[in-house]
């Protein structure tokens, strides 16, 4: 009888000491995941990194002629042009906010840029290496002081660990692009910023917003951006 409850108090005490370790170890793999939901910074959705997914971004918008360019859009109607793939891409505002309802096939990554920019010799012809680019671009995006995005209601957290630099890319500028430079392909091209990829959204209504400020160091607003985009996926 003493030996069967010896055994029985061995067994309770190792199950109370499991409780409390899994108890103490769950905060800290929990504490790893900055953000659930959301596509690791150093992370290669669908092969490629955030950098690369910027420059990918780039392409789909600049490629994309003024007259139905997303980034135009008042209120979601052309989301889709130009989309192809495994990541959809949300496009932010030249200035400014809008509020914006978007359709899209479920199963899709969606990556949006908070704040971001680029810098090409074609539109910076002083500039003659890439690594005059780099650092403007760098300049530009480091004047950065508001960052904010939120997902279903869900604010994100620490949206500076999302910077993502591009490697040099090649752009298409369409006819009557948004830029207005000549019809053209140049291979001079780099961005930077802060990049948000999600994981593909369940089916149903979701909301994303993000927005970016780019203050001088004065203090005065060179640059603000706000988007609300209302999601249905399906």
């Amino acid at each position: 009888m003493h030996d069967y409850l010896y055994v029985l108090y061995l067994l309770t005490a190792l199950f109370s000491s499991t409780l409390l370790i899994t108890y103490i170890i769950i905060p800290f793999a929990y504490a790893d995941t900055i953000n659930p939901g959301v596509y690791p910074i150093n992370s290669k959705p669908f092969g490629k990194s955030y950098g690369e997914w910027g420059a990918k971004w780039w392409q789909w918008n600049y490629g994309i002629p003024k007259k139905d360019n997303p980034i135009s859009d008042k209120t979601g109607a052309k989301c889709a042009i130009g989309q192809s793939g495994p990541v959809w891409f949300l496009a932010g505002t030249t200035g400014g906010g809008v509020e914006r309802t978007c359709t899209i096939p479920a199963g899709k990554a969606i990556m949006f840029p908070i704040l971001n920019g680029e810098f090409s010799f074609a539109g910076n012809p002083e500039i003659k290496t890439e690594e005059g680019l780099r650092a403007s671009v760098k300049d530009n995006i480091d004047k950065t002081t508001v960052l904010g995005a939120s997902v279903d209601g869900h604010e994100l957290k620490d949206l500076r660990n999302y910077r993502a630099p591009s490697p040099l890319f090649t752009l298409y500028y369409p006819p009557d692009n948004v830029v207005g430079f000549p019809a053209n392909t140049t291979s001079g091209d780099v961005a930077d910023g802060y990049i948000i990829i999600l994981e593909p959204l369940p089916a149903g209504n979701h909301e994303i917003t993000f927005k970016g400020v780019l203050s001088d160091p004065t203090g005065i607003t060179n640059f603000a951006t706000e988007a609300k985009y209302h999601l249905i996926v399906k």
